[in-house]
């Protein structure tokens, strides 16, 4: 890999489409437990939720531990039940199913051609190590929060990100994930994603691009 610019991406909105694939998991126990309900509408119950619930983490704790707390949150508010410990380890286990966006497999190692590519991601580093997109980027470069210790959007995972690894461009998806850069300093690409929209109360990022394809120009256009 280039030892140039520091590119880093959010692994579950831009590198992989994180819906798809958990919706796929929830719908498996959907079926298992003879929910009312379709897998798709579990994972949008339990997403923000668990993003929630990494924003409001005082101090890092194993990824799990917020996502629990989320998944029975979101059996409440559904009105199902099951065994939410459990059927967060069968999330877990279909992680590395989850599908990358088209684009990635061929566009990535075209950003990797200039620049170092890496993840900034609210994920623990095996999880990570599972996924799809683990053999797209430069591992010394895979700054989760297991790593820095704290969760996205706090200022402080991007604080550390840029003191350990210096200057560095992110290109994000989600809302908290664009302002949560942006308003950290940090020069931030948006990837269009389907399901994903700015913050319309936050910064505006400099570039939007529409495939992993055209990041590597975006990075040279910002400097």
């Amino acid at each position: 890999m280039s030892t140039g610019q520091v590119v880093t991406f959010d692994l579950f909105s831009a590198l992989i489409d994180s819906r798809t694939g958990g919706s796929a998991a929830f719908a498996t126990l959907a079926r298992r437990h003879g929910w009312p309900v379709t897998g798709e509408q579990v994972y949008d119950a339990w997403d923000p939720r668990n993003k929630a619930a990494q924003r409001d983490c005082p101090t890092w704790e194993p990824w799990r531990g917020p996502a629990l707390r989320a998944l029975v949150a979101a059996y409440d508010a559904l009105g199902i039940g099951g065994d939410p410990a459990r059927d967060l380890e069968t999330l877990v286990g279909s992680m590395p199913g989850w599908p990358l966006w088209p684009d990635v497999a061929t566009g990535l190692p075209g950003v990797a051609e200039r620049h170092r590519v890496g993840v900034l991601s609210n994920v623990d580093g095996a999880l990570f190590a599972a996924t799809a997109a683990a053999g797209l980027v430069d591992h010394d470069v895979a700054l989760t929060s297991e790593r820095l210790g704290v969760y996205k959007p706090h200022a402080e995972i991007y604080r550390r990100a840029v003191v350990g690894w210096g200057p560095l461009v992110h290109v994000a998806s989600s809302a908290r994930d664009v302002r949560g850069a942006l308003e950290s300093g940090i020069p931030t690409i948006r990837l269009r994603r389907p399901g994903h929209e700015l913050d319309p109360d936050g910064p505006r990022p400099t570039h939007e691009v529409a495939s992993t394809v055209d990041v590597a120009a975006a990075v040279s256009d910002l400097g």
